[in-house]
């Protein structure tokens, strides 16, 4: 990867996504939204932060989020958090998750897609265009 920056931009995307993610994890109660929506929130929270810190080409941090968050639900088949000792951990479990899912991988792969479509469809509103 790149070097090291600070990006306000992503900076507020990661608030506003970490901010969503708490709030569904708060209140919402459902089969969709929760499991499926925040899962895909989660890849887009994990490209957000890496995109302030680091200076890299999208794809690259694309790829590196959703390897990732598919490393993490991998890790949840294998009864990780037992194996470490912290399958009573909260925290633990909130972060990183105690059940394998298709399901999960399938909503990662969404919120890959969320981020193609951000990132490449549509005019980056910051950019200030001089003619």
């Amino acid at each position: 990867m790149g070097a090291l920056r600070f990006s306000k931009t992503y900076f507020i995307a990661t608030v506003i996504v970490l901010c969503i993610e708490i709030l569904i994890a708060l209140f919402v109660r459902d089969n969709f939204i929760r499991p499926y929506f925040g899962d895909s929130l989660a890849v887009i929270l994990v490209y957000c932060f890496f995109k302030i810190l680091v200076k890299a080409k999208k794809l690259e941090i694309l790829l590196f989020a959703l390897f990732l968050a598919f490393a993490i639900e991998t890790l949840q088949a294998t009864n990780f958090l037992g194996y470490m000792g912290l399958e009573d951990n909260r925290f633990a479990l909130i972060l990183l998750g105690n059940s394998f899912s298709w399901g999960d991988m399938l909503a990662y792969v969404g919120g890959a897609v969320l981020i193609v479509i951000f990132e490449y469809s549509i005019p980056n509103p910051w950019t200030v265009k001089t003619s």
